[in-house]
């Protein structure tokens, strides 16, 4: 049988990880949650400990990453809201395993939602989600079931195959809305060509959607 496994990580925002967790989607049921806090190779900041509150009493004596790792291998596809972060996070598992990014998604079927971050859309879909009671959001198990639940959705209400659902991932996304700066929640469409250049230029860090975005609104 197929196994879709949804996986998510937790940071301490210098750039490794503290926390790391899976759930698997077979056949539309849920199965097999795991989860493991982590050593990180730097100290976790106070900005990332009021996100997730792991703290470093709560990682000390942990396994690394390297450890726990092979647990999470083997599945036939993984999925993750933001992918391209996850798997930087999660080298071992085989660059030629396909990866399905729900953020893509969200952005592809809702392009008009002023968010897209799993919480957000989670309310914004009216999603079901039953999740264990001691987990919150931003603890990565809980992150998984609800990226779990918006990958039922996009399959069943939006009617997306696999294949389809890999396509979108693989594709720039046209933002509607821009998230960052001065013109935060205003619409690209609106913002004015010198902006965009100023961001091409001076914005090393761009996202490919950012990117794509900017260059599109650029020639028209």
């Amino acid at each position: 049988m197929t196994i879709f496994r949804v996986i998510d990580t937790e940071g301490n925002l210098v750039g490794g990880i503290v926390e790391v967790a899976s759930l698997d989607v077979m056949a539309g049921e849920y199965t097999n949650p795991q989860s493991d806090l982590l050593s990180p190779p730097d100290e976790i900041s106070i900005e990332a400990m009021s996100i997730h509150h792991i703290t470093y009493e709560m990682v000390a004596g942990k396994p690394l990453l390297e450890e726990v790792m092979p647990k999470y291998l083997g599945a036939d596809y993984y999925i993750a809201h933001n992918a391209p972060f996850d798997r930087s996070k999660l080298p071992l598992i085989p660059a030629e395993t396909p990866w399905i990014c729900t953020l893509k998604l969200s952005r592809y079927f809702y392009p008009d939602l002023p968010k897209h971050n799993n919480q957000y859309m989670r309310y914004a879909l009216q999603l079901n989600v039953t999740v264990p009671d001691d987990l919150y959001p931003h603890r990565a198990l809980y992150d998984c079931y609800v990226t779990a639940a918006l990958l039922v959705h996009f399959a069943t209400v939006c009617e997306c195959s696999i294949e389809g659902m890999l396509q979108i991932t693989n594709t720039p996304s046209l933002l509607s809305t821009i998230y960052f700066g001065k013109h935060k929640n205003t619409k690209w469409a609106d913002i004015d060509k010198g902006f965009l250049n100023w961001c091409l230029k001076n914005m090393e860090n761009l996202d490919e959607d950012t990117r794509y975005t900017i260059e599109y609104y650029l020639t028209k």
